[in-house]
């Protein structure tokens, strides 16, 4: 079974903070990002509410895809 990767937006609310990312598991990084486990930024402005994402089946074009 081919591996897929997410690019993701979280926002803390409209026209609040956000905060984009790769995973190779959106479920589990949303989940992370709402128990406040996982990144400072994310933690200090109450950046949890998925927006947006996309799928890629290489790592290398989610990569690209978040830092454009």
């Amino acid at each position: 079974m081919p591996k897929e990767y997410y690019v993701y937006i979280l926002a803390s609310r409209p026209n609040g903070a956000i905060y984009i990312g790769v995973t190779n598991d959106l479920d589990r990084r949303v989940w992370e990002h709402k128990e406040g486990i996982a990144s400072k930024h994310t933690q200090k402005y109450k950046i949890d509410k998925l927006v947006y994402f996309e799928c890629f089946d290489q790592i290398d074009d989610a990569i690209a895809r978040e830092k454009s």
